[in-house]
């Protein structure tokens, strides 16, 4: 007997809905919702453990997995079974979790674990754009400390109009793809890119996604109403202890707020902070550490968190001794290491990044194969966070979520920037050598500059900032280019990549509800003047691409032939482009336009020469005569019935030169008139009706002899082999006498 169902459908107001059921499947979890919308549908199950974890953080897990049965498809590779996730889903997983972790309570502790699946896939649909609302509906019939359902929502705008949660082929033709996360109140998150659009712009497709996801929002609570809203449970809080938070805020505030008035180095910062925790532990006994050590420890974070912003919104001074819109001193270096193809330094501060750029060619391009989506980037950005840019020496596990994470926000602020017409595919990684502060916007300028040292001829270059907000209600301070400690104090956390001429990136995270869309425009701005700055300084070291890739650095050329001649470039089982490729010292590879089914050569090599070898033979391949018009050939083979020649200005390009058009006199032998290695004009007829065969001439160019005349036409023997004979079928032998007939 199937369960009793309820639903609740939510209407995009465009004919498209999203619907939310429970009460059907995976009833243990401590909630679970279906959200589909259209054909696709996905499955999200939420449960915490009743037990408080001994961490002091929360340990909150997002899983979102697409299953490739969802679409009708097998993984691919050896083991036909979905194993470690995509970097497209780690990246769906991190939006989802900076929603939901900043609204659980700071003092819960307890293990929880969100699993998002992808278990039917519509084409028209982006999963995505659906996951953060599956895991909010989820919560919501669980009984779970939370304090307000959230949805997320992808908005575009296509020929100007803004469209909630667009299609694929939507997305393709819109100039902003970005993604907000947000509750009925306040917007918490933003992620995306954009098409070099103003702040304004940006902040009206915040406001667009909010109204929709309020919708959303209202959807889950009145779900969760029908279902039967569950008690919150209760749970074991933190330990909290009034009076000595009083006792340790009075000792280590002032303090702390004349060591953050230094403007000191992070270093020095950080020892003088250690100090002032030390003579804050020993004004406690033995016995009294050994009750309220984790307390003193809490208290004198909170201390010295309040101290630094009552600096930042007081005087307008940060912990490094800059204004609220400095940057931290940049210095930039490009051709740095030798042997790659593109390479450079950026420094801001305390933050480095060494960028290095890679051209290849198609076969280099990085493959897609999600459920959802397949597909090739030819640009693509990795991003490498190693313990030492901190001072830290901790294990290796691989690449993590944050390094992924940061490596996308990089790509999507240049790529835009990559002309379609590049000939490459082009790999950037980044290495962080330094971190203090937003490392992924060091990663973008230093990407910008190896690519321009590389000579990718991108269309403007970009720049990126980090910007921090700090607010009391009151008051409040933009940070510029903010540091390591800022991003951990200050109630808005944004990066911003954009060029001279609009944004191209931005990824934002807001803990502060109710945040004005005012401030968030003047914040947004604010970045721009620091954006601008930084751009100066990158265009001051390399002001523009170079004309040609370095030396050492392989040259691509692109060439296009007819879908016919593919087989005859590639040869019987790849032999003639081996051979090539072998003999010109070039990597060629094939492919073929599916709209104008062309194929598409691509050509690259070190050795200018090698490419002209290739791009001539290609050329000759693609020669095709003129009727009436002469060319220059020469003889590469001796017949006994004429010679084999070859179009000059299309090596490997041949035609029969019959030994009735070497001259106006009859022509015994061949070798009479030319000889191997001769080079001589001829005239193309085209082909001959009665050979078809293609027939060009020397004779035709050179004059008659005098006295010459031309031999009669033979008789068509054909024509008059019946009439030869007087034996017509209507003149036989009436006295012939008939065959006996045979026994």
């Amino acid at each position: 007997m199937i369960p009793k169902v309820f639903n609740e459908v939510i209407d995009l107001g465009d004919g498209r809905t999203i619907s939310l059921e429970t009460g059907k499947l995976a009833k243990q979890a401590h909630g679970s919702v279906v959200v589909q919308m259209g054909k696709a549908m996905l499955l999200c199950t939420v449960v915490s453990n009743y037990k408080q974890s001994p961490v002091d953080f929360l340990p909150l897990t997002v899983d979102y997995r697409e299953k490739f049965a969802a679409a009708g498809r097998y993984p691919g590779g050896f083991f036909k079974r979905e194993a470690r996730p995509s970097d497209g889903e780690v990246l769906t997983m991190r939006l989802v979790d900076r929603v939901l972790r900043p609204l659980f309570p700071k003092d819960y502790h307890s293990e929880v674990q969100v699993m998002i699946q992808l278990m039917s896939h519509d084409e028209d649909v982006m999963p995505d754009a659906l996951a953060g609302l599956a895991a909010s509906a989820a919560i919501q019939l669980s009984d779970f400390p939370f304090e307000c359902p959230i949805s997320e929502a992808r908005v575009g705008r296509v020929n100007g109009e803004f469209v909630i949660n667009p299609t694929r082929a939507q997305l393709a033709e819109s100039d902003i793809d970005m993604m907000i996360g947000a509750s009925a109140d306040s917007v918490m998150m933003v992620e995306g890119e954009m098409d070099e659009i103003s702040e304004e712009e940006m902040a009206d497709a915040i406001k667009f996604a909010h109204e929709a996801i309020k919708v959303q929002c209202a959807a889950q609570v009145r779900l969760a109403e029908a279902f039967g809203k569950k008690e919150t449970r209760e749970y074991e809080g933190e330990r909290e202890d009034e009076e000595l938070a009083s006792k340790i805020h009075a000792f280590c505030y002032d303090k702390c707020y004349a060591i953050a008035k230094k403007g000191t180095s992070k270093v020095e910062r950080t020892e003088a902070f250690s100090e002032v925790k030390e003579e804050l532990k020993a004004s406690f006994t033995d016995e009294e550490l050994a009750e309220y050590g984790e307390l003193v420890g809490k208290y004198f974070n909170k201390a010295q968190k309040s101290a630094v912003r009552e600096l930042t919104l007081a005087e307008g001074l940060r912990l490094d001794g800059r204004k609220t819109d400095e940057i931290r001193p940049i210095w930039c270096e490009v051709d740095y290491l030798p042997s790659v193809h593109g390479s450079s330094i950026f420094t801001r501060g305390e933050t480095q990044a060494l960028a290095t750029v890679t051209l290849g060619t198609s076969r280099d391009a990085n493959k897609i194969d999600m459920p959802s989506y397949e597909g090739e980037e030819n640009f693509y950005l990795h991003y490498n966070f190693p313990p030492f840019c901190t001072g830290e020496a901790r294990p290796l596990r691989g690449t993590s979520r944050r390094e992924v994470g940061h490596g996308n926000l990089a790509q999507r602020g240049l790529k835009g920037m990559i002309p379609a017409d590049c000939p490459y595919t082009v790999r950037v990684v980044s290495e962080v050598l330094e971190s203090n502060g937003s490392s992924s916007m060091a990663t973008v300028c230093a990407g910008t500059m190896a690519l321009m040292d590389a000579g990718v001829q991108m269309t403007r270059p970009v720049s990126g900032i980090a910007m921090g907000l700090i607010s009391d209600g009151d008051r409040y301070a933009v940070l510029s280019d903010i540091l390591g400690d800022e991003d951990h104090l200050g109630d808005m956390d944004f990066k911003v990549t954009g060029t001279s001429e609009g944004i191209t990136a931005c990824q934002m995270d807001i803990k502060v509800k109710g945040l004005g869309y005012e401030i968030l425009v003047n914040a947004l701005k604010q970045a721009r003047d620091g954006r601008l700055h930084i751009l100066e300084k990158l265009t001051d070291t390399i002001s523009a691409p170079n004309v040609e890739v370095k030396g050492h650095a392989p040259k691509m050329i692109n060439r296009r032939i007819p879908n016919e001649l593919i087989g005859a470039f590639i040869g019987p089982g790849g032999k003639h482009i081996q051979e090539l490729q072998k003999e010109t010292g070039t990597t060629i590879v094939i492919t073929e336009d599916a709209v104008t089914e062309e194929g598409i050569i691509e050509i690259l090599g070190t050795d200018p020469e090698g490419i002209e070898k290739v791009i001539a033979r290609i050329e000759s391949m693609m020669f095709k005569p003129e009727v009436g018009s002469a060319y220059e050939v020469k003889v590469i083979k001796m017949l006994d019935f004429g010679a084999v020649v070859e179009y000059v200005e299309a090596p490997g390009n041949e035609v029969l030169l019959h030994v009735s058009e070497l001259a106006w006199e009859r022509t015994e032998n061949v070798s009479d008139v030319v000889k191997m290695g001769d080079v001589f004009d001829v005239k193309y007829f085209g082909l001959d009706p009665r050979t078809r065969k293609e027939k060009v001439s020397r004779k035709a160019l050179l004059e008659k002899p005098e006295g010459y005349v031309a031999r009669p036409p033979r008789e068509n023997n054909r024509d008059n082999r019946g009439s030869r004979d007087n034996r017509s079928r209507d003149n036989r032998r009436d006295d012939r006498k008939p065959r006996e007939k045979r026994d």
